[in-house]
């Protein structure tokens, strides 16, 4: 009797894979050129997904892709040690119908981005290398910590005023604030208890450890500059008014390779310092900056901004004309990027500023 053979091949077919990753349990859902095979919750673990591929789809060619989340790009090199073509993509960039926003749910969610894929629909981000990773996340914790210092010194002002207790006018300059001479008078401040007292002290002491922690961490930034993968774009970007040794690691730990922006139009909307538009029929209106942005690069660009135009004549002479038509916190934008040309420049051409050309 004939035997049939029943042996699976799926050599150059593609087989798609949408991911909705979540901590405990991820939720997959895998397709092919004409059909959808099926939807199904996991484990979170790449070694099963590739194991289960490989057993129900030998041979064929693994594409797959999950939204940037929590999750980092841990999974996505996991993916692609072991044979799975993946990218991640901006959740803001999956085609979504209105019945899929009203009716959000995981299975739904790895469906639409499995159909997506499958069509050819997404765009992967840009993924860095870990060792960039790690640098970004110490220089990010730096402002974290800046962050956390302030509102701490906020919350003794705070205290301080719902007890009437009024700041003594020689510390009335921010600038004196958390000096030793400061510090010596709040402890002086006498409460009608011991836990007025006390809750003070807490405070006054959270402050000065997260200012200790702020020192050492600088340091580190400091010795991570000196290392070759950053030295010599750190002294051309130093040489820019308006940007220190922090700016410029937290502009090469965010942008990681300038190369990879073909124009500075590609740059300013990583950064986020292009408009919001709407453009239909004859009328065109630009808006506000647009809220997809990188909030570490962007706010730390129109910082440097407001630096260098009390620096560079040329940048001076620029918003000083912008600001004859516009608000000061427009003009600003605008310097932003010109800004952000300069540095794409000084980056690419590994050339240093030269001060005080107007371009």
């Amino acid at each position: 009797m004939q035997t049939q053979n029943y042996k699976l091949d799926f050599t150059g077919q593609n087989i798609y894979v949408g991911i909705d990753t979540h901590l405990k349990n991820w939720k997959a859902t895998i397709m092919l050129d004409d059909i959808t095979h099926k939807t199904f919750s996991q484990e979170p673990d790449v070694k099963k997904s590739e194991l289960y591929l490989r057993r129900n789809f030998p041979g064929g060619n693994y594409l797959s892709a999950y939204e940037a989340s929590f999750c980092g790009f841990n999974i996505h090199r996991e993916l692609h040690k072991h044979g799975i073509k993946n990218i991640v993509v901006n959740p803001a960039d999956i085609p979504v119908t209105d019945k899929e926003k009203k009716q959000k749910e995981d299975k739904r969610d790895s469906r639409k981005i499995a159909k997506a894929l499958r069509s050819g629909d997404l765009e992967a981000i840009y993924v860095p290398a870990r060792e960039t990773e790690e640098d970004r996340s110490l220089v990010r914790y730096r402002r974290t910590l800046v962050k956390e210092i302030n509102r701490h010194k906020h919350r003794v002002k705070s205290l301080l005023y719902y007890y009437g207790i009024t700041i003594s006018q020689k510390f009335s300059s921010g600038s004196k604030h958390w000096s030793k001479q400061y510090s010596s008078w709040l402890r002086e401040i006498k409460f009608e208890t011991s836990s007025g007292e006390i809750t003070l002290n807490k405070i006054i002491y959270t402050v000065e450890y997260l200012r200790k922690q702020l020192l050492e961490t600088t340091f580190e930034i400091k010795k991570l500059s000196q290392q070759e993968r950053y030295i010599k774009n750190i002294k051309f970007l130093t040489n820019i008014p308006g940007i220190g040794l922090i700016t410029a690691m937290i502009i090469l730990t965010e942008l990681e390779n300038i190369i990879r922006f073909k124009n500075l139009d590609k740059l300013s909307s990583c950064v986020g310092l292009i408009p919001t538009t709407n453009s239909t029929g004859d009328n065109d209106k630009v808006g506000d900056l647009t809220c997809r942005s990188n909030k570490y690069l962007r706010s730390i660009i129109v910082e440097s901004s407001w630096i260098a135009v009390r620096i560079d004549p040329a940048l001076m002479m620029v918003y000083t004309n912008l600001c004859k038509r516009m608000k000061p916190s427009e003009a600003i934008i605008r310097i932003a990027k010109k800004l952000l040309n300069r540095i794409r420049y000084v980056l690419k051409n590994k050339l240093e500023y030269e001060f005080a050309i107007v371009k």
